[in-house]
């Protein structure tokens, strides 16, 4: 274990020489080919450093924050776009922090939106297109959350609750069909990714000083796949997706289609980017060659949207589901497609048995001190 850990420790002491090593360059360096070279060694090194990290849980979150977040802002940085291009520059300190954690600086507040926008299904113009992966729209609904910074203590209580009835459930699977086991997994990742990403968010906001956005914006009252994935699951991944895949494949698509309809090839080729990290991630959790399931769950949802899309812009806005008709459609269909596509790549790589093992374990630890504080207590009445 502490071989594990010293080895954790060094991995990321690394990360962060080589951010300082970035950070300078870019004082040194203006933009372009001689900055390019320069940064990516940098970026290949972060290719491959989960491999030397032991722990799964920790190859995994290394493997987010390094080979594909930090990654993606330094491919950013070269060009001096991105958060960690500003002008005056970051402080080391700022720099280092925007690159290795999942975390965007809350910009300052928009004007708020009306219920009746929010619960628009349908979209009415290439603006309007454009929020599959747009996260400065200013009238898309994660903006008027962020406003109000990091969610509140209650809801993080609660999606804890949710894992600590879980890991009981899971100390009786045989008792459960195993579909069913296999949907709290879903259900699983999701509350455990978003905690997660909560408590190194609440960090960087104790260290810097700032507020953030939230990572997600609960994502089961989604009224569109267009509304999931593009303004309530995994924001960061959204905002970093879209200047360096999204914008760039439109701009190339314009020169060879009518411009309102550039959106749909850069939402499918988002989404082929999105599965081939994902892909990536699982080689570093489980080292095991892809199966490639992972893609095709993101290039299903990447066509499936696409349709979506143009289906909205074809209506106009004329029709649309109420949100209480569409978020069961749109979340159940995630969830299926991810129980037939997404989570074999967990169980192949033993995520699941990882987190309910560690979901067990915590289980475990809350029985014993709830036993010790009941013994202490019955003591002292006596």
């Amino acid at each position: 274990m502490g071989g594990d850990l010293r080895n954790f420790l060094l991995i990321w002491a690394s990360a962060v020489a080589l951010l300082c090593y970035c950070h300078k360059i870019g004082q040194l360096i203006d933009r372009g080919t001689a900055r390019v070279l320069a940064i990516l060694p940098v970026v290949c090194i972060f290719l491959v450093m989960p491999l030397g990290i032991l722990t799964l849980s920790s190859r995994a979150i290394t493997s987010f924050f390094l080979s594909w977040l930090a990654n993606f802002k330094l491919l950013l940085f070269v060009f001096d776009q991105g958060p960690l291009s500003s002008n005056p520059p970051l402080s080391l300190p700022r720099f280092i922090a925007l690159a290795c954690f999942p975390i965007k600086i809350q910009q300052d507040p928009t004007p708020a939106v009306s219920p009746h926008d929010r619960e628009l299904v349908n979209v009415d113009d290439d603006q309007d297109l454009e929020k599959l992966v747009d996260g400065e729209n200013k009238d898309a609904p994660s903006q008027k959350i962020a406003s109000k910074g990091l969610k509140s203590h209650l809801n993080y209580a609660l999606k804890f609750f949710l894992l600590v009835i879980f890991g009981y459930i899971y100390t009786k699977e045989d008792y459960f069909h195993p579909k069913i086991i296999l949907l709290l997994y879903v259900i699983h990742i999701y509350i455990g990714l978003e905690l997660i990403l909560a408590m190194f968010g609440a960090l960087a906001r104790a260290c810097l000083g700032v507020e953030l956005e939230p990572q997600f914006d609960e994502p089961y009252l989604a009224s569109s796949l267009q509304d999931f994935w593009g303004k309530r699951w995994n924001l960061m991944v959204t905002n970093i997706l879209h200047p360096t895949v999204y914008s760039p494949i439109r701009s190339a698509f314009s020169r060879w289609i009518a411009k309102k309809w550039t959106p749909l090839p850069a939402v499918i080729g988002t989404f082929l980017v999105s599965g081939l990290m994902h892909e990536l991630i699982f080689y570093h959790i489980g080292r095991q060659k892809p199966k490639w399931d992972v893609t095709c769950f993101f290039l299903l949802h990447g066509f499936c949207l696409a349709i979506e899309m143009a289906i909205k812009r074809e209506i106009k806005g004329t029709w649309g589901l109420p949100r209480v008709v569409a978020a069961p459609i749109v979340v159940g269909f995630v969830v299926v497609t991810a129980m037939w596509l997404f989570m074999p790549a967990v169980i192949r790589s033993k995520i699941d048995a990882e987190a309910r093992m560690e979901t067990i374990a915590l289980i475990n630890c809350v029985e014993a001190v709830y036993i010790y504080l009941k013994g202490v207590f019955m003591d002292h009445k006596l």
